[in-house]
């Protein structure tokens, strides 16, 4: 017998149905897609922040540091902070104050400003993503829980993808506030009907104490940790006594975090979860796929950008298909999720990145637009089949009042993914970026036949000296760069591939109708 057909059928009341189900469901979407977002809308806006708040380019990425580092440290306190206060009088709040501080991030006038309003929103969005799901599952009847998962995967999956496009068109035919300030209506209208649709479906408060030695190893550790990724690569890493010094305080605060939170009777973050086999599965698969997907996402716009000359936007345009197909294809996997062996969907998701990493790694510093957008496009169906069965393995066979908390562990590695990534992507493709200019620049010399005919060319063109080695060096360049990135593609299709057998040590669903039983 699973604990999920031992948990109560309805907990927090009877589902919602017709309109109301309609507009709560669009209001949930909307709150989860605008916090997401937020996530990357920024990033191709940095340059601008930072020229019209009078900072360096380098100083300006403090605006998504602060932003990533508060929202970290609070995802996995949603558990605990939803036990204290109730999950939907969390919710709301966070919405609300996400308001209230994307506002005054459009209102900054100085960097430091910006930085603490950031961290500020990033604190309060902590419990909106996870809390999110929990309140879905609330207002939908079982047998829909899927489709209720399915449109939650969407908004979390595709607004990250979508928040470059977004901010690059915002900041070049608008201002920079207004990747803020646009927060406003859709937080204020989401927050308004949580709570008018809301009122009287408030899960059950247990004032349990503050653990105060796990918050504060949390906060040292998992903020340590942000830090150092965030800027490990701008310092050269373990060769700056800063980023050292993070990353030992990292190790030890998390390291005593665990010892601490599994003895300790009313842990602030509930690693006991862990002793369910398909949360851990769940947990560990969905991190090792984040960290590939998101790589992938990491790496792609920047190479179009620096090496074969794309702007924000169209770096942006070519990037946002990989949503397309997602967005249509989540739904209908969600609807039919209770049809599917679970673990050979997400194993299909996974050849499916696999084959359109291999399918990246053959592009060349020709490869027009259509070619680059053509695999972006066909990874879209992989997202929703990756996203979507995970999220049910990790949570099914947990009672409803650990969903919150399971939700919250597991959009906190997600996140940790996240970052962990694009420190080691980014480095990766620097460094065998190095390799293969060396090696491309050996067979830079008079005696090679190719490259004497290619010099006199160059000459011809009348470039002498400096200026013709130097387009010499540039071409050297992007074939280097070219040549990284698809290193880079290669080793994430493998990565896809390694990580299938994990998940078939997940147990089987059950074949209920509701679809969300699972044994554990």
């Amino acid at each position: 017998m699973s604990a999920a057909q031992d948990a109560p059928p309805d907990p927090y009341g009877t589902p919602l149905q017709g309109t109301p189900l309609v507009i709560m469901t669009a209001a949930i979407a909307f709150a989860t897609f605008m916090e997401v977002l937020d996530l990357t809308i920024v990033n191709v806006s940095v340059p601008t922040i930072a020229g019209a708040l009078g900072v360096s380019p380098e100083e300006g990425t403090w605006a998504i540091s602060s932003y990533a580092l508060a929202s970290a440290i609070m995802q996995p306190l949603t558990g605990w902070i939803a036990r204290r206060f109730g999950e939907v009088r969390t919710f709301t709040t966070s919405v609300l104050l996400f308001v209230v501080f994307s506002a005054l991030c459009g209102l900054s006038t100085s960097m430091p400003m910006l930085v603490f309003f950031r961290l500020m929103q990033g604190m309060v969005s902590g419990p909106m993503v996870p809390l999110s799901l929990t309140l879905l599952f609330s207002i939908y009847p079982r047998e829909k829980q899927g489709l209720a998962l399915g449109l939650w995967a969407m908004t979390v999956v595709i607004a990250p993808i979508f928040g470059p496009v977004l901010g690059g068109y915002i900041t070049d035919n608008l201002h920079w506030s207004w990747i803020f300030l646009i927060n406003i209506p859709v937080g204020l209208a989401a927050g308004l009907l949580t709570l008018t649709l809301m009122r009287g479906r408030e899960s059950k408060t247990f004032k349990v104490p503050i653990d105060i030695v796990g918050l504060v190893l949390l906060a040292a550790g998992v903020g340590s940790l942000q830090f150092m990724l965030d800027n490990g690569n701008n310092m050269d890493w373990f060769a700056s006594p800063l980023i050292l010094t993070l990353g030992l305080t990292a190790l030890v605060c998390l390291s005593f975090l665990i010892v601490w939170e599994l003895t300790d009777r009313h842990p602030v973050v509930d690693l006991r979860l862990f002793k369910y086999r398909n949360f851990t599965i769940g947990v560990l698969a969905l991190t090792v796929g984040m960290f590939c997907f998101f790589g992938i996402n990491v790496v792609y716009p920047l190479w179009l950008q620096t090496t074969l000359g794309y702007t924000a936007e169209w770096a942006g345009l070519a990037t946002a298909p990989v949503g397309l197909l997602a967005v249509v294809l989540s739904p209908l996997v969600g609807k039919n999720l209770h049809r599917m062996d679970l673990r050979m969907a997400v194993s299909f998701a996974f050849i499916v990145f696999a084959w359109t990493s291999f399918w990246f790694a053959g592009f060349s510093t020709g490869s027009t637009f259509w070619q680059l957008v053509e695999p972006r496009l066909v990874q879209g169906i992989a997202i929703a089949f990756f996203f979507i069965p995970l999220n049910q393995i990790i949570i099914a066979g947990l009672r409803p009042d650990q969903i919150a908390s399971a939700s919250g562990l597991a959009n906190f590695f997600r996140t940790l993914a996240s970052s962990v990534s694009t420190a080691v992507t980014v480095t990766l493709w620097q460094h065998r970026a190095e390799y293969h200019h060396a090696v491309l620049a050996e067979h830079v010399s008079l005696g090679n036949p190719g490259a004497v005919d290619y010099i006199d060319k160059v000459h011809a063109l009348g470039l002498h000296g400096s200026p013709g080695f130097g387009l010499i060096d540039t071409i050297v360049n992007k074939d280097a760069y070219t040549l990284a990135v698809n290193d880079v593609f290669w080793l994430f299709g493998w990565l896809f591939i390694v990580i299938i057998p994990l998940i078939w040590l997940s147990r089987p669903p059950f074949n209920t109708a509701a679809g969300t039983g699972m044994q554990v």
